[in-house]
């Protein structure tokens, strides 16, 4: 069964990172999210495939949306001087 419509590359809008891609992503060790993920310490869903575990990068987005403290949201349609 052919599951591509078409043999032409499309971009993935929303990748699967690896532990070690979502960490470098995030800052952070890769251990820290073995830790978070077995603790449930932060609410950062992930997919399990087998042993292994992936992040959507639109996860990784909204995690650090929610954990963003104070921040001020700026209409990007005035100039810096409308501000």
């Amino acid at each position: 069964m052919n599951l591509r419509s078409s043999t032409t590359p499309t971009l993935n809008p929303d990748p699967l990172l690896n532990r070690d891609e979502a960490a470098e992503y995030l800052g952070i060790k890769p251990a820290t999210l073995v830790i978070w993920a077995c603790t449930g310490r932060y609410n950062l869903p992930y997919i399990k495939v087998g042993r292994l575990a992936r992040y959507r990068k639109s996860c990784l987005d909204a995690f650090l949306t929610r954990r963003t403290v104070g921040a001020v949201i700026q209409d990007m349609t005035k100039g810096a001087s409308d501000v």
